[in-house]
C-alpha cells in the first residue's frame, strides 16, 4: 500500500509549518509554490518578526502582568464577534489564546528563535478596558525578525526534502482542486517559466506548460488578496464608505488572491471577505523591491495628527492606537491621506518600520545599532534614508515653510499655516505643567511609566515648536494594503466546508488563506503580533492532524 501523499500549495510560513509537523511523522509533502525557491518562506519573511504571547519571561520579567483572561477580554473587545458564521472564527480565537498562552512560547524556543528583550506595545486600544486594544504590552520582536522566525522552518524543510519526504516543485502555480464523484482527489495548474527575480520581485506569468497531482490531502497554504488592489476593492467594507483611490501595497505582487478564487469557484466556502487589516501609517518606499511598494511605520504616540484637511484627529485616534477606528475616520474625511506632523526628537525615539530590511540592527542582531537605536541622536538608518529620499517626508526649521511644503506636495491650499501654528502652540502650553487636559499628552506621561516604553518607544514629553527639539518633521500618510482578516471557513481540524455547510474531510487551509483559524478568527481587528502566530497555529493543527490521520 503507498504512503500517504500530502500537497501543500504556498511555500509561506503556514505551508512550511505544516509540512514540518507532517514531514516529522515520517509522512510525505509536495509543496507546490507558484514563485521560484528565493521566495521560500513568503510574507512572512518580510514582517517585522512580531509574536503574540500572552504572560511570557519578557512579560514577566518587565513587571508585566498578562493572563489568559485579560488577553480573552481584549480579543474579544477588538474582535467583536456579531455575525452567524462567526461561530467557527470564535473558536479558533479562543484555541489560539491558549496556544498563546501554554504552547506557543515553548514550540519556537526549541527551534531556535529568541526575542528583543524589550516587548512592544501595539494597538494600544479605543480607551476602554473592554473595547479594542491590548491592555498590556504583548508584541515580541525576533531576533533576526521575520528572517529569524522563518529560517528553522526553511531549514526543517530542506532537511525533510534530503529524507526523501519533502518534494518541492517551484513555479507551479494551482489553478484548480479536481474532484472526482464528489471528492477531492488532486489539483491541476500551471508550470511557469523559469525566473530568476530576486526574493520580493515581480515575476514572470508565461505558461510553459500544464501539471495535474493526486493526493489524499491537500493543504492551502496560499495567502490573502493584499497585492490585488482589484479584489481589495471588490470587498471593501461598506461600513468603511467607497474603498480610497489611492493605496499602496505592503505585500508582494504574488499576494493575488488567486488561489482563493479558484477554491470559491470549487464550490468552498469563504466568509468575512469584508474584513481587512489595512494600514493608516503607509508611506511610499524610496527603494522598492514590488509594485507599488508601501512600508508601514511604527510609530509612537507622540506625533501630531492631522487630516488632510488640518484638523486634529480627536482622542482615542493617537499613533499606534486603533487602527480601524482612524481608517474610518479619515475614509469620512473625503481624503486618502492625512498627515504625522513631528520633530527629530520624536522620531529617532519612535518611529520604526515595518519589515525585516528595515531593521537591520535587529534582523542582523547588531548590538552597536541597536544601542544607537536607543540612545543615539538619529533615528534608525532606515528612518534617516526615509527622511532624506521619501517623497511623503518634509524637513523644515520654519513651520510656515513646512506648511507651504506640505500645500506642494499634495498639489492644494488645504492647509491653513496660521490654524495648523495655533493647534500645535495649544499642545504646547500643556507642556509647562506636569498635569493637564490634552489626552494623547496625558497618555504619554502615563506610558512612560512602562520601562519598554520609556527606553525604547517614547520620547520624553516636549514642545514640538521648540528650536531645540527641531528640525520639524511632516508625513504624508497614505492607506497600505496588508491582510485580509476574512477566509475559507474551517472546523478546529482545519478542514474546510463547501458553501452548503458540508465539511471536506481532505481539504484543509491555513495561515491567512484561512483567516488566520475559521476563516477569520480576529473578526473585525487585530491585536497585533497574531498573523505571524496563527500562521504557526493553524500549521501546527493541521500537520498534527494529518500526520496522526493519514
Amino acid at each position: 500500500m503507498s504512503q500517504s501523499l500530502t500537497i501543500i500549495i504556498g511555500g509561506g510560513l503556514s505551508g512550511l509549518v505544516t509540512a514540518y509537523e507532517i514531514t516529522q511523522a515520517g509522512k510525505r509533502v509536495l509543496l507546490l509554490e507558484q514563485e521560484n525557491e528565493n521566495n521560500l518562506g513568503g510574507q512572512a519573511y518580510w514582517s517585522f518578526g512580531g509574536l503574540f504571547f500572552v504572560n511570557s519571561k519578557e512579560q514577566r520579567r518587565l513587571g508585566i502582568k498578562d493572563s489568559f483572561a485579560l488577553a480573552w477580554q481584549d480579543w474579544m473587545g477588538a474582535a467583536a464577534f456579531d455575525r452567524e458564521e462567526d461561530y467557527w472564527p470564535k473558536q479558533w480565537a479562543e484555541a489560539y489564546l491558549k496556544f498563546a498562552t501554554e504552547e506557543k512560547y515553548n514550540y519556537v524556543t526549541r527551534l531556535g528563535v529568541r526575542f528583543f528583550p524589550i516587548v512592544g506595545w501595539a494597538e494600544r486600544g479605543d480607551g476602554t478596558a473592554s473595547g479594542h486594544g491590548n491592555s498590556v504590552p504583548r508584541f515580541h520582536i525576533c531576533w533576526g525578525t521575520g528572517t529569524g522566525l522563518v529560517k528553522p522552518f526553511v531549514e526543517k524543510a530542506y532537511a525533510a526534502q534530503k529524507k526523501g519526504l519533502l518534494e518541492f516543485k517551484f513555479r507551479h502555480q494551482v489553478t484548480d482542486l479536481v474532484f472526482e464523484d464528489g471528492k477531492l482527489i488532486g489539483v491541476k495548474g500551471n508550470i511557469l517559466a523559469e525566473d530568476h527575480h530576486p526574493r520580493g520581485e515581480k515575476s514572470n506569468r508565461e505558461i510553459i506548460n500544464h501539471f495535474a497531482y493526486r493526493a489524499d490531502q491537500v493543504v492551502i497554504a496560499s495567502g490573502g488578496i493584499g497585492a490585488n488592489l482589484g479584489l481589495v476593492k471588490k470587498n471593501w467594507p461598506s461600513r468603511l464608505g467607497h474603498p480610497p483611490e489611492n493605496l499602496v501595497c505592503g505585500v508582494p505582487d504574488y499576494v493575488d488572491g488567486n488561489m482563493l478564487t479558484a477554491a470559491e469557484k470549487a464550490g468552498v466556502k469563504l466568509i468575512n471577505k469584508d474584513r481587512m487589516w489595512h494600514y493608516v501609517e503607509g508611506i511610499k518606499n524610496w527603494n522598492p523591491i514590488w509594485s507599488n511598494h508601501g512600508i508601514r511605520i511604527l510609530p509612537g504616540p507622540s506625533s501630531l495628527w492631522l487630516d488632510a484637511t488640518g484638523k486634529r484627529l480627536p482622542p482615542p485616534l493617537f499613533p499606534g492606537f486603533d487602527t480601524l477606528a482612524t481608517l474610518d475616520y479619515i475614509q469620512k474625511s473625503g481624503y486618502d491621506y492625512s498627515w504625522f506632523i513631528l520633530n527629530q526628537r520624536i522620531i529617532r525615539k519612535e518611529f520604526a518600520l515595518s519589515g525585516s530590511e528595515q531593521n537591520p540592527d535587529l534582523t542582523q542582531r547588531n548590538y552597536k545599532q541597536i544601542l544607537n537605536r536607543l540612545f543615539g541622536r538619529q533615528a534608525t538608518p532606515p528612518v534617516e534614508a526615509f527622511k532624506k529620499y521619501g517623497e511623503d517626508f518634509i524637513v523644515e526649521n520654519d513651520l510656515k515653510k513646512l506648511v507651504q511644503r506640505m500645500n506642494d506636495l499634495t498639489g492644494s491650499s488645504l492647509l491653513d499655516e496660521e490654524k495648523i501654528k495655533n493647534i500645535i502652540m495649544a499642545r504646547d502650553r500643556e507642556m509647562d505643567n506636569k498635569f493637564g487636559k490634552d489626552a494623547q499628552i496625558n497618555y504619554i506621561r502615563s506610558t512612560r511609566k512602562y520601562i519598554g516604553d520609556r527606553l525604547a518607544r517614547v520620547a520624553p514629553p516636549h514642545k514640538i515648536l521648540d528650536p531645540g527639539n527641531g528640525p520639524l518633521i511632516a508625513v504624508r500618510l497614505r492607506i497600505l494594503t496588508r491582510k485580509t482578516l476574512g477566509g475559507i471557513q474551517t472546523n478546529l481540524n482545519g478542514q474546510a466546508f463547501t458553501q452548503d455547510g458540508r465539511v471536506i474531510p481532505n481539504l484543509f487551509a491555513v495561515g491567512e488563506a484561512a483567516g488566520f483559524g475559521g476563516g477569520g478568527m480576529h473578526g473585525y481587528r487585530s491585536l497585533e503580533g497574531t498573523f505571524l502566530g496563527g500562521c504557526l497555529f493553524t500549521g501546527i493543527t493541521v500537520g498534527r492532524y494529518i500526520a496522526g490521520k493519514g
